[in-house]
């Protein structure tokens, strides 16, 4: 932490300035505030927003650090319990009683009262106004506040102080939320033909499902393929409030060897083996015994997230990413994860009903993105927890980790997940319908050439349109009744039903 110069405080302030005062070992959050000699200037490098602002914001003492943080800074829960913690009660008692009515040391107050589950020897606040517990410019926050008379605070928090992610403001989600996509795929699904529409959903469930197995590195049975493609068509209907809920979809995507009864007992981890016969773990899970808590926080989240006025991608990248970062059950915690989100996008009508998004589709063709975003919560907690296997290769994990699973910052992968509906959308949905539209032109013109049966014409049409607009030669033989005459107009019938739809694609929306 700098120091001060001739002219007063210079270095780090806020949340980053209390890590490196008080010495404590936790994630350093994603927006970090500075003191500099003149100028109020934003960067952003590697996912770090570095905020800089001019001498006159400087703090003059600890308190001062903690005021900043709470005016200027998104409101971190995980970072706010470690320090009022190290702080102990006397600092905040202290600022109350020369700001008994001050918004900051108010909100100082609730947050150590809730956070800490200590009571401080306090009379209520006196009437005044109420105050937000979260600037709502800053981030994402409960859209209905619960109001605390005791503090004389509304409290926003997006979830709870038992489980809370941090969803902050950027101009990324924001442009996201400006294109309504929601609005494109309502378009896109009223604007198909009813019995395309039911054939191109169909052709993506089923995509979907295998999608999803596959990037676990799975290719499912017959039955539990169909069992998952059952689940999706009911997500809607899923109650992510109710643990037999979650047993029940684990038991019916899984081997049933590896069918469990609640939630994990045994410490799990995220890694690989190498050559050597050694793990490398590339992510550690919850401790067994902290499971239990965390999910109980994790469903008040999912429960406030059901409320209208959340941003339905936010709450779906909140809601689905904190589960598999729990990862409360042995196995199938990656695919209900990525269930979780048509939960979330369907629940909050997003997803039109008639449709579905093949999200794992779209992630499941870049891997390198989707471990790159689940790889940056790994390495921000990794260096905080102390873990290695005993004799018998079972891997244990020493001391309180629990608030590094229940205060994360949700942003990065807000912003992905919106990356991956947009292309599941823009993309895989519409070339389905845009490619059953062009099949079907081209049936329709190879019958009215040669008037064949269904069947067979279905065959052609296919054969002609995967290469490109002409029957292969090597095919040729398998439509010795046609002639050349008839094959010739077929083609080009089939090339102007190509251009007819990707015509029709390419008009904007």
């Amino acid at each position: 932490m700098a120091d001060k110069d001739s002219d007063g405080y210079l270095g780090a302030t806020g949340f980053d300035g209390l890590i490196h005062a008080l010495g404590l070992r936790i994630p350093e959050p994603a927006v970090r505030s500075y003191i500099v000699p003149t100028g109020r200037r934003t960067k952003e490098a590697d996912g770090i927003v570095w905020e800089q602002y001019p001498r006159s914001y400087g703090p003059r003492d600890i308190i001062g650090h903690l005021k900043f943080a709470l005016r200027y800074e998104p409101c971190h829960p995980g970072i706010l319990k470690a320090v009022l913690k190290a702080l102990g009660r006397e600092p905040i008692l202290a600022w109350l009683r020369d700001e008994p009515t001050g918004a900051y040391a108010r909100r100082a107050w609730y947050l150590y009262e809730i956070l800490l589950g200590e009571t401080l020897d306090l009379p209520d606040v006196p009437p005044t106004g109420y105050v937000d517990l979260v600037d709502p410019e800053l981030q994402v926050t409960a859209p209905v506040a619960t109001r605390i008379r005791r503090q004389r605070i509304n409290d926003n928090l997006l979830g709870s102080a038992a489980y809370s992610p941090v969803i902050r403001r950027t101009e990324e989600l924001a442009a996201w939320s400006r294109f309504g996509l929601d609005r494109e795929a309502r378009t896109l699904i009223e604007g198909a033909d009813p019995s395309v529409l039911v054939r191109a959903v169909n052709y993506l469930y089923t995509k979907e499902t295998k999608s999803s197995f596959a990037i676990e590195g799975e290719s499912p049975a017959p039955d539990r393929a169909e069992r998952f493609v059952a689940a999706l068509t009911r997500a809607e209907e899923f109650n992510p409030q109710d643990p037999a809920a979650f047993v029940r979809l684990q038991n019916a995507i899984v081997d049933p060897r590896y069918a469990e009864r609640g939630w994990r007992t045994v410490q799990n981890f995220v890694g690989e083996t190498r050559s050597d016969f050694t793990e490398h773990v590339h992510y550690v899970c919850p401790q067994p015994a902290d499971v239990p808590e965390l999910m109980r926080g994790w469903m008040t989240l999912v429960a406030q997230l059901a409320t209208p006025g959340i941003d339905p991608v936010c709450a779906a990248a909140a809601a689905a990413f904190g589960f598999v970062f729990l990862h409360p059950l042995e196995d199938g915690n990656g695919r209900i994860h990525r269930f979780l989100i048509h939960h979330m996008l369907a629940r909050a009508g997003f997803t039109p009903r008639e449709a579905l998004l093949p999200v794992s589709a779209v992630i499941a063709r870049d891997r390198r993105a989707y471990d790159r975003v689940l790889a940056g919560y790994s390495r921000s907690i990794a260096p905080h927890i102390v873990s290695a296997f005993d004799e018998a290769g079972r891997l244990e994990v020493a001391g309180e980790t629990a608030d590094l699973y229940r205060y994360w910052d949700a942003t990065p992968f807000a912003e992905y997940l919106y990356a991956q509906v947009a292309t599941a959308i823009r993309k895989d949905l519409r070339e389905e319908i845009a490619f059953l539209n062009q099949f079907d032109e081209a049936v329709r013109q190879t019958v009215a050439v040669v008037d064949m049966p269904d069947r067979r014409a279905s065959l052609l049409a296919r054969l002609i349109l995967q290469n490109k607009g002409t029957l292969a030669s090597g095919k040729r033989s398998s439509f010795a009744e046609v002639t050349d005459a008839e094959l010739t107009r077929i083609e080009s019938a089939v090339q102007q039903a190509m251009a007819k739809v990707e015509n029709e694609e390419e008009q904007p929306s």
